[in-house]
């Protein structure tokens, strides 16, 4: 798997960018935890809400996955990759959006 991270800010962006049906084949929000909305743009509202208080201007901590060209990644293998990585990084338990992406059979 192939890991590339970032701290973001600009919630209404990312959450729309993720979101984004017309240039993906398909987009699945596969979890949303520890937000009181339940939906991707509801959930990230709320970080930037919380993030006015504290001043942070990069809020959210964006990962993307992406399987090697030659592998065909199961849901499974990205939820095992990004409770590993939630491990490594310290940030279990703490409040996740998980959106797949499969743009051109990947």
């Amino acid at each position: 798997m192939i890991l590339k991270g970032s701290q973001r800010g600009a919630a209404s962006n990312l959450s729309a960018h993720l979101m984004n049906d017309r240039d993906n084949d398909h987009v699945t929000v596969l979890d949303v935890r520890g937000f009181v909305a339940r939906d991707l743009h509801g959930a990230f509202a709320e970080a930037h809400a919380i993030s006015k208080g504290t001043k942070c201007e990069q809020f959210l901590f964006s990962l993307s996955l992406s399987p090697p060209k030659e592998h065909t990644g199961s849901e499974q293998d990205f939820i095992d990759a990004i409770n590993r990585a939630e491990e490594k990084l310290k940030l279990s338990g703490q409040p996740r959006a998980i959106v797949l992406h499969e743009k051109e059979g990947r």
